[in-house]
């Protein structure tokens, strides 16, 4: 690392400092493990890690225990690393590819290129998109792999802290800049909820604002009928659902053209996902039953204004 965790871990807005070689949710080291004494591998992620990566990143051990500075000191360097002994946690996945409940994991040696303890198992986490299924995954402790640096900071103080950590970075690493992000996975996703978010507004504002002007044109046009309906006694709801009714007819059209449309398109682009939702009737039923409060509310805002009126003025014009 070109800045030590410590000088990192003075500021008192930093809960935790840790390191290891990758992202957690960019893991793309692949790697051969098999159960000590067997010529059977399975094919498994790796990420060499230092001992505070499990507590920094609030990754859950289900069996077995977190690094201690007994397994830094036991990862020994000196005299070509002849001492060195590795000491490695397994994702749920691959303690199962082994043939291993968590519990049964701990303690035994597994090969990784070079035999090691199992120390831990944690609980599976997604360390790629939901589009690809969760693989097994051997964190193991390696301080010399380590490039990439994971500090997890008051939320509350977030711009103070990141304004601190930048004056740090400048005075003990000036010829590199200070760079950082904020990992998330489906960065694509958001930005396609968002322009699916905004363009579904305007065409929502479009349709009210066209629906509007249709009911108008169209109470232009039956304003005499509107005016001996009430003459003979219709009631202000009974006009008002005169005037909705062909509108409402059309708008159901429209939704037995659209739903089926929106359905196909929907569960083709969840097809990417390894995990993923159902599409079920009810999701449509609510979409119906808002699109319908929102017409007929578009509708009445005209209808009851025309109701409303005198209608002696309408029966009054040629």
């Amino acid at each position: 690392m070109t800045i030590s965790k410590k000088a990192i871990a003075n500021n008192p807005n930093v809960t935790s400092v840790a390191a290891a070689y990758e992202t957690p949710v960019h893991i793309g080291w692949g790697d051969g493990l098999r159960k000590a004494g067997e010529d059977n591998s399975i094919t498994a992620n790796a990420i060499p890690v230092d001992e505070d990566f499990v507590k920094t990143l609030g990754l859950k051990i289900i069996a077995g225990s977190d690094y201690t500075d007994a397994d830094v000191k036991a990862f020994d360097t000196t005299n070509d690393g002849q001492n060195l002994k590795y000491t490695y946690m397994l994702n749920e996945s691959a303690a199962k590819a082994l043939g291993w409940t968590p519990e049964e994991a701990i303690g035994k040696v597994v090969s990784k290129g070079r035999d090691g303890i199992v120390k831990a198992v944690v609980k599976d986490f997604h360390f790629r998109s939901f589009h690809e299924p969760i693989n097994p995954l051997v964190i193991f402790l390696d301080k010399r792999m380590t490039q990439v640096m994971f500090v997890k900071i008051a939320g509350t103080t977030m711009q103070s802290t990141l304004n601190r950590l930048k004056a740090t970075w400048k005075q003990r690493v000036p010829h590199r800049p200070f760079e950082y992000h904020f990992d998330a996975l489906y960065r694509a996703e958001e930005r396609t909820a968002g322009i699916f978010t905004t363009f579904s507004s305007l065409a929502i504002l479009l349709a009210c604002l066209g629906l509007f002007a249709m009911s108008a044109f169209e109470l232009v046009k039956r304003t005499k009928e509107i005016g001996i309906r009430k003459v003979l006694g219709a009631s202000v709801s009974g006009i008002v659902s005169l005037v909705a009714k062909d509108f409402i007819k059309l708008i159901g059209l429209a939704m037995l053209i659209a739903f089926p449309i929106a359905w196909f398109a929907a569960n083709k682009w969840l097809q990417d996902f390894t995990y993923r939702i159902n599409i079920n009737w009810w999701m449509f039923a609510i979409a119906a039953l808002i699109v319908l409060v929102i017409s007929i509310a578009t509708i009445s805002v005209q209808a009851i204004k025309a109701a409303l009126a005198n209608p002696i003025k309408s029966l009054k014009t040629d």
